[in-house]
């Protein structure tokens, strides 16, 4: 397959499931299997388009993220509280990351792995969906402690490939009573250190690579994939939210449940 339409194909992809409980780990494994192309040439590529999910945040809240910014210069309590709950819900992630990496790694490579966690996630949504108890609407900066935490705790769930980040974010906080839209928005923003903090180590274990040329996948395709994730994450984060406020996760759900039935009957014998 021709290297840009991959990398359009890719970005898409990264677009589509960032943000939405399907898991794009998982769905650029299964990629990779459907489509054919070698996984290890596109790894650095599958990172950094990360990026343009990530600028599609910041774009859709710059708002908030400028006035939590102003909000730390004056010392304001809800400033602090919303940067403080953020911290405490990244932290878990970003510990057992460095002394999991490589055990991510090898299960990156199966993609019955994914298979299965996308099946068993679909399950945990329903089962959530059904018995979840939400709070009062509210906002990131007035969540406890104890709630930041737990959220970053669950989300540690979603080094397993398949099992989304945004997934077991959301799930988790509705698991805990916080309301729909408050939950879609923490995951958001829980997304941006995440992610940055993902990128940060891959880029930097990949720096002999990226020293002496990526092979056949050059910075052309990454700038691609990058624009193509951007714009598509934009216009999902938009949709999302409003979404889930009519319909629930359910959908999802089911998607989930279909698409690794589907995986498993596909990839059982490799």
């Amino acid at each position: 397959m021709d290297l840009t339409l991959t990398a359009i194909l890719l970005g898409i992809v990264e677009g589509l499931t960032e943000f939405i409980p399907v898991s794009s780990t998982g769905h650029l494994i299964l990629a990779s299997e459907v489509f054919g192309y070698d996984a290890k040439q596109w790894a650095v590529f599958n990172v950094v388009i990360q990026l343009g999910a990530i600028l599609a945040v910041v774009v859709q809240y710059w708002r908030t993220f400028w006035a939590v910014g102003f909000g730390l210069l004056r010392l304001d309590p809800m400033s602090i509280a919303f940067v403080r709950n953020l911290l405490v819900a990244f932290l878990p992630s970003a510990v057992l990351g460095l002394l999991l990496k490589d055990y991510i790694d090898i299960m990156l490579g199966s993609p019955m792995v994914v298979a299965w966690a996308l099946i068993a996630g679909g399950i945990a949504i329903l089962v959530i969906e059904r018995y979840a108890r939400e709070g009062s609407a509210s906002g990131v900066a007035q969540l406890p402690v104890s709630q930041a935490l737990g959220v970053g705790l669950v989300q540690c769930l979603s080094m397993v490939p398949g099992v989304s980040r945004s997934g077991a974010t959301i799930m988790g906080a509705l698991a805990m009573g916080i309301e729909r839209r408050t939950a879609a928005e923490f995951s958001f923003f829980l997304a941006v250190p995440t992610m940055l903090g993902a990128t940060t180590l891959e880029l930097w274990d990949s720096r002999a690579e990226l020293a002496s040329g990526m092979g056949p996948v050059g910075w052309s395709e990454i700038a691609v994939g990058f624009t193509v994730a951007f714009l598509v994450a934009l216009v999902v984060i938009r949709a999302f939210v409003a979404f889930v406020s009519r319909s629930g996760f359910a959908p999802f759900a089911w998607y989930r449940i279909g698409a690794g039935l589907l995986a498993v009957a596909l990839f059982s014998t490799h």
